[in-house]
């Protein structure tokens, strides 16, 4: 049985998520600071293990970007990437004004499809840089 939480995972679990599923690592002392500055977490939680999150930042009112979607290898293809995703939206849907903007990187793009997401192409591009 899952249990889902409205909350920004803690920094241990992030750091966890996101190397147990393939994200690129963050820092530390990078996650420590950012975490508390989400606009909106979401955690599932299996036997008192948080087996997968996501996290929405941004402005609040014009720019909302979803990231962090990570569900553990073992617990995925059971619904949770959609569990997530469907927090997220409903959050989005009461935060989010008329002309906002929601952006996120799409690794697993049919999963984002399934809640209206398109890709930007070929009216834009996305682009990044880490440092």
């Amino acid at each position: 049985m899952y249990q889902i939480v409205e909350q920004v995972a803690s920094v241990d679990d992030f750091l966890k998520l996101r190397k147990e599923t393939g994200l690129t690592p963050r820092n530390y002392q990078a996650a420590k600071v950012a975490l508390p500055n989400s606009l909106y977490g979401v955690q599932i939680i299996v036997n008192q293990e948080v087996v997968g999150m996501a996290r929405v930042v941004g402005d609040g009112a014009l720019n909302f970007e979803i990231v962090d979607v990570a569900v553990l290898p073992q617990h995925q293809r059971q619904g949770y990437g959609n569990l997530l995703m469907s927090s997220v939206m409903k959050y989005l849907d009461t935060a989010a004004g008329e002309s906002a903007y929601i952006t996120l990187m799409a690794d697993v793009p049919a999963l984002y499809e399934k809640f209206g997401f398109q890709l930007s192409r070929p009216a834009s591009e996305g682009m990044y840089i880490i440092k």
